[in-house]
């Protein structure tokens, strides 16, 4: 059997490709700091800045201009407190900049909102701590999040991702956002997101590193999944489906191929992967010494995702695939 025929020219190797990257599948992470003008470059993720209140709009209009169809905004706020109310307040910083951005674009790109307390908190964590149990109080997390929700989606987000990996929040997000008047408003679910080493950029990205103190362990292990378990982070997903989520994600996606493709082949929902800060950060740190081809291998990654069964991609490489993709 010669399965090299198909192989010996490049118009006979894409006419028979199976899985593409297209740009539509991109979604690109906006970070933005509150005081900051102009952008900072984050130096544990070359290429990737924060913005600005005004700035954060440029690097939108540039998405735009690239074919990229939605960005996830993360808010980086001067006040840090026990509660992150920040992210409660209708004039925050992340409502501020939904507003400026439907005001700057309207629906020519979806903005995706991360609902989360880590940036918004002084403790670094993902909601309200629990200083008897040392971790995450998840029912006083369910109340304030979904208070958070109704902020988000007054100031006109065009949806909303939970990350926190708080029990029953869908269900709690979808009944809120239901009573309020936003039942139209999709929630994209961070349904299995693992306690990953490769989050460690985006804590720099972000200002969210968990701090180390007598009430909570640094780290999040006691409310992210254990990156051992294959079955749990599949019945993470199938219990949101069930709650109501509108988009399933894997989260990151380099190490976890094989729970990409085990919850594609168990749900019907589309189906999300963040390909997280270390992941974009290995790369460009190979690439900048020599060592390998960055657009060739960031393809290479990308559709990897595709092929394991990604229907969507948040990357930091979005912006540099899409020029490749244009």
């Amino acid at each position: 059997m010669n399965l090299r025929r198909l192989r010996l020219n490049s118009n006979l190797r894409d006419m028979v490709r199976e899985n593409h990257v297209h740009v539509e599948d991109l979604i690109m992470p906006v970070f933005i700091k509150e005081g900051l003008e102009g952008k900072n470059e984050i130096k544990s993720m070359p290429g990737i800045y924060q913005f600005g209140e005004k700035e954060f709009l440029d690097e939108i209009g540039e998405c735009i201009d690239l074919g990229i169809k939605a960005v996830i905004l993360f808010g980086i706020p001067k006040l840090k407190d026990s509660c992150g109310s920040d992210a409660l307040d209708e004039e925050g910083l992340i409502a501020r900049s939904v507003r400026a951005a439907k005001k700057a674009f309207g629906d020519k790109i979806a903005i995706i909102t991360d609902l989360c307390f880590c940036e918004f908190t002084d403790h670094g964590h993902c909601g309200i701590i629990n200083p008897h149990l040392k971790t995450v109080d998840n029912e006083a997390t369910l109340e304030i999040s979904a208070k958070q929700a109704i902020v988000h989606a007054k100031a006109g987000a065009d949806m909303i991702a939970p990350s926190g990996m708080m029990d029953n929040i869908i269900e709690t997000l979808r009944t809120a956002l239901d009573e309020d008047g936003f039942s139209h408003i999709p929630i994209m679910s961070y349904s299995t997101k693992f306690a990953s080493a490769f989050y460690g950029p985006f804590r720099d990205a972000a200002e969210s590193a968990p701090v180390d103190n007598e009430y909570v362990p640094k780290n999040r292990k006691t409310y992210q999944m254990d990156i051992a378990n294959s079955r749990e982070a599949l019945l993470e997903s199938i219990i949101d489906e069930a709650e109501g989520a509108d988009i399933l994600m894997v989260k990151p996606a380099l190490a976890f191929m094989d729970i990409i493709k085990e919850i594609k082949e168990n749900t019907l929902k589309p189906l999300c992967v963040y390909n997280v800060s270390g992941e974009y950060s290995m790369v460009k740190a190979a690439a900048l010494n020599g060592w390998m081809d960055y657009d060739t291998l960031m393809m290479e990654i990308l559709t990897s995702f595709k092929r394991a069964g990604a229907d969507m991609i948040i990357t930091y490489h979005a912006k540099d695939a899409a020029k490749l993709l244009k």
